[in-house]
């Protein structure tokens, strides 16, 4: 039961840091307690956890013009932070989370600023008709955390010129290209600022609980952790990982998420893999690429393999079905 409420307003602009600040709010948790961290990256775009930096990303164009990239726990897809934008995160016991009622701190927040809101999905919230917030989602070691964006006022022009969004998701959603899907909430309020979108968000925690607040500040913080934390996020290893020499790829979106399938082939035999997803729930990712090193490359080999690993078990026959179409 919700007992406490805490609150941290981010005070850089770093995105590694900011990610590895919240890896720290999250674990570090105390119970029945509901940590909101506010923060904002500054020209960023951000990855989900297993999607692959080259595919999502125009990562040259977006370093040359003094950019970042940054790769969350999370899954979920591709967004871009700049300071118009206010990100969230929910940090808590796994045992307190509750996605309908978080989600609804970001509606009485919106509504307290003028904008009505509807949630699409699990992980979209939507202000006439279009996307102002896409949401993640993590969890480990007993706790979790839900975070997401808020487009306030965002440079669209970025958003599309450094996103690469896969043609497969715009297809399947109806629409040309991926900022026919956002909305900056300034369009719809044209008096929301970022400083007006935290104070709503902070008084909406505090409604939608019926708890007071508390702030959280530095002094509160493990900053030797929280730098060892952004050591790994600041890493070319976590950013980029490894970019295999494959022969073959494969990609499909499914109601599930995209998923794109590379393999190196050597010898008739599966040297190396690698599964990239969208998928929320994310976790069959790694386990699908290991399953598949040393497999022979035939249809049949492939598809017996993938179903052998528990964590494919419910998204094996979609995947199945995509190697079918490969006719290898």
């Amino acid at each position: 039961m919700m007992r406490r409420l805490e609150y941290y307003i981010g005070s850089d602009t770093d995105p590694h840091r900011n990610l590895a600040r919240e890896r720290y709010l999250t674990e570090s948790v105390p119970e029945d307690t509901c940590i909101l961290y506010l923060w904002q990256n500054r020209h960023t775009v951000v990855i989900g956890r297993n999607q692959n930096a080259w595919r999502e990303c125009r990562t040259t164009e977006l370093e040359k013009d003094g950019g970042t990239l940054a790769r969350r726990l999370s899954g979920g897809g591709a967004v871009y932070h700049d300071l118009g934008n206010l990100n969230f995160t929910f940090c808590m016991r796994k045992c307190d989370y509750d996605l309908a009622r978080q989600q609804s701190v970001i509606a009485a927040a919106c509504r307290r600023l003028g904008v009505q809101t509807e949630v699409s999905g699990r992980n979209d919230i939507l202000a006439n008709g279009k996307k102002f917030s896409g949401n993640s989602f993590w969890s480990h070691g007993g706790c979790a955390f839900h975070n997401g964006t808020l487009l306030l006022n965002v440079d669209m022009a970025n958003l599309g010129r450094y996103l690469r969004p896969s043609q497969l998701k715009l297809e399947s959603k109806g629409v040309s290209s991926v900022r026919s899907r956002v909305v900056n909430l300034c369009e719809l309020a044209p008096a929301i600022t970022v400083d007006s979108m935290r104070q709503a968000m902070l008084e909406a925690f505090s409604e939608v609980y019926s708890l007071p607040r508390q702030e959280l500040r530095d002094s509160d913080l493990d900053s030797a952790e929280i730098e060892r934390g952004y050591l790994h996020f600041h890493s070319y290893e976590w950013n980029y990982g490894k970019i295999l020499p494959f022969s073959f790829e494969c990609s499909a979106r499914f109601a599930w998420g995209e998923l794109t399938l590379q393999m190196h082939i050597k010898d008739g035999v599966c040297e190396n893999a690698a599964a990239y997803t969208d998928a929320l729930d994310e976790g069959f990712a790694g386990p699908l690429a290991e399953g598949l090193r040393g497999c022979r490359f035939t249809t049949e080999e492939i598809c017996r393999q993938i179903s052998a690993v528990p964590a494919c078990a419910e998204v094996a026959p979609d995947i199945c079905r995509l190697i079918r179409e490969q006719n290898i």
